[in-house]
């Protein structure tokens, strides 16, 4: 319940901060959904010229694409870290959130949130349910279940990996440019994965599963296309469970490490 209200108070500081400048809201919110349509577009114009990519149609890989908006929506909401090393590291603003007595970590993410992002998530429900009537997938009671299941799991890999990556700030005092490498590196996990050679594959699927956020969950729905990966969609929620506590270990052990900003 600590935590709950914590969420709330936050969120009504955000609220306000956000009333008062409503343009910039607005602005944000738009800038999201141009970025997700110009990703849309790049989709239908590479259908264009193929009728399928990988065995997959046009409207599947597009409901894998609504698919992966989805988690994508909830991970920058609530995982929005991209500035940490410069703010809490480099300006010390860490020695601040020690002093409290709720988790760091949750403290950092409750101070970034972005809930613009999450019309995003609500954008990708439309695209998967047009293409779930386009493709005419049948609609059993536990579906939804199934999709709120694998979309938690998606977003706790997310959230690990980022946390992990993120963590790295209190190993080192320089700021790093991997964040943005992993931010073009998830993008593979919305198309289908047997495009690409079997290296990145494995990468995709194991060592970086960005094939959990996306493809293979989606697949779940779509059904089997001779690559396995309906098999693999329901690990999705282990996947997310054992990369979110590795991302925290990753953290804590990085938080015991901080000696503060120093002059």
């Amino acid at each position: 319940m600590f935590y709950l209200s914590l969420f709330w108070d936050y969120f009504k500081n955000y609220a306000k901060t956000k009333l008062t400048y409503r343009a910039d809201f607005w602005i944000e919110v738009l800038a999201d959904l141009s970025f997700q349509a110009v990703n849309l577009v790049f989709i239908l114009i590479v259908f264009q010229h193929t009728p399928t990519l990988g065995g997959w149609s046009e409207a599947e890989v597009v409901f894998v694409y609504g698919f992966f908006m989805v988690p994508y929506g909830i991970f920058g909401t609530f995982f929005n870290l991209w500035n940490f090393s410069d703010r809490y590291i480099t300006k010390g603003e860490m020695d601040r959130i020690l002093t409290r007595p709720a988790h760091n970590w949750f403290q950092v993410t409750l101070e970034n949130m972005d809930p613009p992002s999450l019309i995003g998530s609500l954008a990708g429900i439309v695209i998967m349910a047009s293409c779930w009537v386009q493709l005419g997938l049948p609609l059993e009671f536990w579906d939804i279940p199934v999709m709120l299941l694998l979309v938690v799991g998606a977003v706790l890999v997310y959230g690990g990996l980022y946390t992990a990556l993120t963590a790295i700030a209190f190993y080192s005092d320089a700021p790093t440019g991997i964040l943005p490498l992993m931010y073009n590196i998830q993008n593979y996990g919305r198309y289908p994965i047997n495009i690409y050679n079997k290296i990145i594959r494995f990468m995709l699927t194991w060592l970086i599963p960005f094939a959990f956020v996306g493809v293979i969950p989606a697949s779940y729905f779509l059904g089997d296309h001779g690559d396995g990966l309906a098999q693999l969609a329901l690990l999705t929620p282990v996947m997310g469970i054992v990369f979110m506590t590795l991302g925290m270990l990753v953290w804590n052990h990085g938080v015991k490490r901080y000696r503060g900003a120093g002059s």
